[in-house]
């Protein structure tokens, strides 16, 4: 019997990748996205889904559950940062993060326990990111619904290991995929006529541009990580492409001190230029050596 998954926001990145090498690897599998016409058919189910919309996850899950009475994997990949000030970041977009990253998981995640429960075997995978830890300006309320993405992740998987049911956490770092250029997008238009914040709009901008040495993994190799998650004998709580990931994020979690120098100093080589020093300077903001 082939097994089942089900993988949000799979017609881009990491999902789209992940859907095709499942799709390689024998898999069914079942992909939902808004632009659905993004998804290619060769392999994969495509299937119209807005993680927002309960009627939208209710008609992915009964549809895919209709043509194969089971779903193995569920890979809740569907996401975006609502990147900005938070002070002028308006509170409906801060919402709509939470609707996005976190309830429209949830609530997929509750759709497709009972069948779950009923096969005793399953896993759901949710798609969080090293942002959990790590944080920069700006990424406050993206920071935010990760954090809390994986706090609900852990307290499921003590709920359902009893039925033979994980929840687990994929944590990724930089990634060469549109969700920078997504998040500066939104930070620009969160961003106020002459905000304060301006400057660290620009050295967000650095950080996130192509060449930036924080964007190493590809959605191919994420897409290797959601596939070792799925089907890991001895599955792990968290996984991440690499030894770096998974170091940032310890540092940020254990040493926020620490880590907050190390932001400041990789947003102004980022930028490119000197400490602005002087008032109004943030005080993470690091001052080159010898000034």
């Amino acid at each position: 019997m082939k097994r089942v998954v089900a993988i949000t926001g799979a017609s881009q990145g990491m999902g789209l990748a992940a859907a095709k090498l499942f799709a390689q690897r024998g898999w069914v599998v079942y992909g939902g996205a808004r632009r659905v016409e993004k998804i290619p058919t060769e392999g994969i189910h495509a299937l119209s889904l807005d993680v927002t919309q309960a009627k939208s996850n209710q008609e992915f899950v009964a549809q895919i559950l209709e043509r194969e009475g089971r779903i193995d994997v569920l890979i809740n990949n569907a996401g975006y940062g609502e990147y900005g000030p938070l002070e002028e970041t308006p509170l409906e977009k801060a919402r709509k993060q939470f609707e996005t990253n976190l309830f429209g998981a949830a609530h997929l995640a509750n759709l497709v326990l009972p069948t779950m429960r009923a096969q005793g075997s399953g896993r759901i995978i949710n798609i969080s990111s090293i942002g959990e830890d790590v944080f920069t300006p700006l990424g406050g309320w993206y920071h935010a619904t990760k954090a809390a993405l994986r706090r609900w992740s852990n307290v499921l998987d003590l709920e359902v290991r009893p039925f033979g049911v994980r929840s687990l956490v994929v944590q990724p770092g930089g990634t060469q995929t549109d969700w920078g250029r997504i998040a500066l997008e939104n930070a620009e238009t969160n961003s106020k006529p002459g905000s304060p914040y301006a400057d660290l709009v620009q050295a967000i901008r650095g950080l996130f541009s192509g060449d930036s040495p924080v964007a190493s993994a590809t959605s191919e190799d994420l897409a290797e990580v959601f596939y070792r998650a799925a089907t890991d004998p001895k599955p792990r709580y968290a996984y991440f492409h690499g030894t770096g990931d998974r170091l940032m994020a310890r540092l940020a979690r254990v040493h926020p001190k620490l880590w907050i120098r190390l932001a400041g100093v990789l947003l102004a080589r980022a930028r490119r230029v000197r400490s602005p020093g002087g008032p109004g300077t943030p005080p993470w903001w690091p001052r080159p050596p010898g000034d």
